[in-house]
């Protein structure tokens, strides 16, 4: 079967070869299990390495039990947490939070996918009452769902705005790498030092055939989070399987390679689009993705050729990704397309 190439998700991509190399170079031994092997030890001290001495990690299978799981340990069940209004934990986990972990989340409008202080001000309401559900915790998402980024003095403020108010701090990073690409940052800087007790880290969408880290910063929120883990079915006995990718996407910066390709090649589509006046980017282009809008004729000619998501069928914004795997060439043909799309159809965007 052949398929279209796609623009539609960076979870759409193959395996990266070099982390393919790495699950079969595993695949010779029989090892202890349950994060015992050396795989997982030496996963362990990379996360340390990155993230900070202190921190802790733990492997599993996808990035709803990452953000599902990273909740638990932030919050308890009669308490919320503050989210993005557009965020995948509150749009895209099919009520995960609330089925799982038994946390209420408290949406928070945005200006370009991003939280403000001003509105997390507004909500911050009814302390003590035992009526309301008390906010105990917030999710960030970076970069946002919209593939905005959060600068470091974003983050800094909204942080210390949250442990004024003793709030713990779970940040989504499901495309992590590539925030830190786009600030010249480390990771250590974007999370650990600004006070982030507890990380979602992507693996799935970087490269990797599957698996998240959840990084916890904070010792005490991991105490008992072997026990949490193990209950929520995310305990895999052969973590080396998933250890191993890690090691890859860490090794001669194979991670800030992957990010730095996605990036080019979404700024890359941008700049061969923008002289066409019928197509509106929405968001500040920060990471690997592009929301525009184009003319509601475009939609079903250019899904005949290539894959992307619909993103709101009202007002015919799309969802363009790019991913580790995406070629200069993928992107001339899409963009070439839609130029013959200007010629043969034009007209403005709403149409």
């Amino acid at each position: 079967m052949i398929y279209l190439r796609s623009f539609g998700s960076d979870n759409h991509a193959s395996v990266h070869p070099q982390i393919l190399a790495s699950l079969q170079e595993v695949n010779h031994f029989q090892v202890p299990s349950y994060g015992t092997d050396h795989w997982s030890q030496a996963a362990e001290k990379l996360f340390q390495k990155e993230f900070g001495s202190q921190t802790q990690s733990f492997l599993v299978f996808n990035g709803t039990a990452a953000n599902v799981l990273a909740l638990r340990a932030l919050v308890t069940n009669y308490q919320s947490v503050f989210c993005s209004d557009v965020s995948h934990l509150l749009l895209d986990e099919c009520g995960a939070p609330e089925a799982i972990a038994g946390v209420k989340l408290i949406p928070i409008p945005t200006i370009n996918g991003k939280i403000t202080v001003n509105e997390l001000e507004k909500r911050w309401v009814r302390r003590g009452d035992q009526h309301y559900s008390q906010t105990q915790g917030i999710s960030l998402t970076q970069p946002t769902e919209l593939g905005t980024v959060y600068s470091i003095d974003e983050l800094k403020e909204i942080i210390q705005w949250c442990k004024k108010r003793h709030l713990r701090i779970h940040l989504d990073g499901a495309r992590l790498s590539n925030a830190v690409v786009h600030l010249q940052c480390t990771f250590r800087e974007m999370t650990t030092d600004l006070g982030v007790d507890i990380i979602s880290f992507g693996g799935t969408k970087n490269g990797l055939m599957m698996g998240e880290a959840i990084i916890i910063c904070n010792p005490s929120l991991a105490r008992d989070f072997q026990y949490i883990r193990k209950q929520s079915l995310h305990l895999p006995s052969k973590s080396r399987y998933l250890a191993t990718q890690f090691l890859a996407y860490f090794k001669d910066d194979l991670w800030k390679t992957i990010a730095t390709h996605s990036l080019s090649m979404t700024q890359l589509l941008n700049n061969k689009i923008n002289h066409l006046s019928e197509i509106q980017i929405q968001y500040p282009v920060q990471s690997n993705a592009l929301f525009p809008k184009i003319p509601s004729t475009w939609f079903k000619p250019l899904r005949e050729k290539f894959f992307f998501y619909l993103w709101d069928e009202h007002e015919f914004i799309c969802r363009w990704m790019t991913s580790w795997d995406t070629t200069p060439e993928d992107v001339e043909n899409f963009s070439n397309t839609l130029a013959q799309l200007s010629i043969h159809h034009p007209q403005s965007p709403s149409q």
